[in-house]
């Protein structure tokens, strides 16, 4: 279901106003000529989902905020123009997405927007979606190679240290037999945290949420973890010499064998990933 709009943002239907009946809804009257759709009869045939996702927008803009509940259905369609039903169903969406939440007598109410909050449903859609799985390991081609080419030029000594002392547990792990998930997940973290950019930082973070399944089983695989750390250690090398190519080149070649052996276990009917 896509819940993703493109269009303006609000604006009263025939340039009326609502009546006054709420704190949440008195912020219509006051809307600026770029808000100006919003709130429009919705003419579109999957009038939920795009109820839904004016809603949402409205959420991003701050017009409806956590704590606060949400105008009426009735209010909200005769804004949109369109039936309580249709708005019942877009409420519905929203809340089993985990944007807003129900309480009974009370009305319904935004909930705080968090990265957890967004990719939770993904996550939770690509675990059964194996063509997915596949094109993440693309943005990963696209993303990471970039990020430790910049992490190779900003990296500090104290980083590599962590990055080092991070290899060092991931060995451990393996000489135990023990899952490094953990450190797995760690080692691409730091790596981001490296270039210094809130946004790659932000980035990676939510790739590795969106990962958690997947690495868990790759690194159930034979020679999986092994390969991990020498993917690993190529990048630490490149990134000691700060060698922004070198690095760069590393991580597509780590990707790359995660890819394949990916691929491999796909086709092994008796792969423990299956």
């Amino acid at each position: 279901m896509n819940l993703w709009y493109s269009g303006s943002v609000i604006g009263p239907v025939n340039n009326e106003t609502l009546p006054p009946e709420r704190n949440a809804v008195k912020r219509f009257a006051h809307l600026t000529s770029d808000q100006s759709r919003l709130i429009s009869p919705i003419k579109k045939t999957r009038v939920a989902e795009e109820v839904a996702d004016r809603i949402r927008l409205l959420m991003l803009d701050g017009t409806f905020q956590p704590g606060q509940p949400l105008p009426s259905e009735r209010h909200l369609a005769e804004r949109f123009g369109v039936s309580r039903g249709s708005i019942r169903d877009a409420l519905r969406t929203l809340e089993t997405i985990g944007l807003v939440e129900t309480r009974h007598g009370q009305g319904t109410f935004p909930l705080e927007l968090s990265v957890e909050r967004l990719v939770a449903p993904l996550a939770s859609v690509m675990s059964y979606r194996p063509d997915l799985q596949n094109e993440l390991l693309d943005v990963r081609r696209m993303f990471e190679p970039a990020v430790a080419r910049v992490a190779a030029l900003r990296a500090t000594d104290e980083d590599l240290a962590e990055l080092q002392h991070i290899l060092e547990a991931q060995r451990q792990r393996l000489k135990a037999g023990q899952s490094a998930i953990v450190e797995d997940t760690a080692f691409h973290a730091i790596l981001a945290r490296s270039t210094r950019n809130r946004v790659v930082m932000s980035i990676m973070a939510t790739l590795n949420d969106l990962l958690v399944d997947s690495r868990t089983n790759s690194l159930l695989q034979k020679g999986r973890p092994a390969r991990s750390i020498d993917g690993h250690e190529a990048v630490v090398e490149a990134l000691r010499r700060h060698d922004a190519e070198g690095a760069s080149q590393a991580m597509y070649n780590h990707i790359d064998q995660i890819a394949d052996l990916q691929l491999h276990s796909n086709l092994d009917p008796h792969s423990p990933a299956k």
